[in-house]
């Protein structure tokens, strides 16, 4: 397993995360994900670090807090072995307070996950959402305390536009606070958006892709196809319409061009998919799923090879998107702009 820097930080971390949101299965979005057990999630658990995967990512929303309960059930006695990331800051209960990343919010919320994870220290926190209502100066002067106090090691975000994040490290960067050093992103061969303006900045400001949903929210699992329906057995039959959209025709020529790299190669679809991240600038690391055991293994069959220049054109090429206003006008100007990518 490949190891790389989180960003413009000191920090290590595997190129594959597992992603614990098959995990619990409380509510029907997630139930529709997995409903891995302390058990199940205790076996795959063995089989990530016996593959060198060695960080879990997990959220206090992920089946209402169930999921970090579960996985801390699932490494006792080798906390020391695995690496913790987890985000907050959706609404995690009813009052006023329980939302947002105040320092009211951040500060229970730190302490409750601590709880269920079975943990003295998260070694990644990164804010689910933007959050317009509190000042930067605040959420950073909280994680620094939370940082200084032990709890916390890094910070990063999630789902955030550029400017949202130029301005916090702007806001770091001023008062010595601790900087942002992951972006929990969408990022995928049919979701390039991240690419126009958080993959530049990433690399001027030293921020580190750590990419969700790399198989286009269930979309590039070698399972749909032009002309067939959606497989019956499926979570996109619940979740579809809740995720980022993606029309037909450019799906399936995506596909069409993944199917004709996995004959070349003889990898997999979700293969080729995760491993096209992996060559891409600013990623880090990819956080991949599984419900069980034969999903992990496939999954973890992305890493230890590499595309060819010619296969990694040929799907840049099938999934390229005219860029939105400015970015298509600053990507004629190569010579004084290098960063679109």
């Amino acid at each position: 397993m490949e190891y790389r820097l989180l960003g413009r930080s000191g920090f290590k971390v595997p190129v594959l995360t597992f992603g614990t949101g098959t995990f619990g299965g409380k509510g029907d979005f997630f139930k529709a994900w997995g409903d891995t057990d302390a058990k199940g999630a205790e076996r795959l658990v063995d089989i990530c670090l016996d593959a060198g995967l060695t960080m879990f990512d997990s959220a206090d929303v992920y089946s209402a807090g169930e999921a970090e309960t579960v996985l801390g059930a699932a490494i006792k006695g080798r906390r020391d072995k695995v690496l913790i990331s987890t985000k907050y800051t959706f609404r995690s209960g009813d009052g006023p307070n329980e939302v947002g990343s105040s320092r009211h919010h951040i500060t229970r919320a730190t302490d409750a996950a601590l709880k269920r994870l079975a943990t003295d220290h998260i070694d990644l926190v990164q804010l689910h959402g933007f959050d317009a209502m509190t000042p930067p100066e605040e959420i950073l002067s909280t994680f620094d305390a939370l940082i200084r106090a032990g709890k916390i090691g890094y910070i990063g975000v999630s789902n955030w536009s550029g400017w949202h994040l130029m301005k916090a490290l702007a806001v770091s960067d001023r008062y010595g606070y601790p900087r942002y050093v992951a972006h929990q992103a969408y990022y995928s061969l049919i979701g390039r958006d991240y690419e126009s303006e958080l993959m530049p900045l990433a690399l001027d400001q030293g921020v580190g892709c750590v990419v969700w949903s790399p198989l286009g929210w269930g979309r590039l699992t070698g399972k749909l196809r032009r002309g067939a329906p959606i497989p019956a057995v499926s979570r996109l039959h619940q979740t579809a319409d809740k995720g980022p959209q993606v029309e037909d025709e450019y799906l399936y020529r995506v596909v069409d061009a993944l199917d004709e790299v996995a004959k070349e190669t003889g990898k997999s679809v979700p293969q080729i998919a995760l491993n096209w991240l992996l060559q891409r600038p600013s990623v880090s690391t990819v956080v991949i799923g599984a419900r069980n055991e034969e999903q992990l293994r496939a999954n973890l069959g992305a890493v230890g090879w590499s595309l060819t220049p010619q296969q990694m054109a040929k799907l840049d090429a099938a999934s390229k998107r005219t860029l939105a206003y400015p970015y298509w006008h600053q990507a004629q100007f190569a010579e004084r702009n290098p960063f679109p990518v």
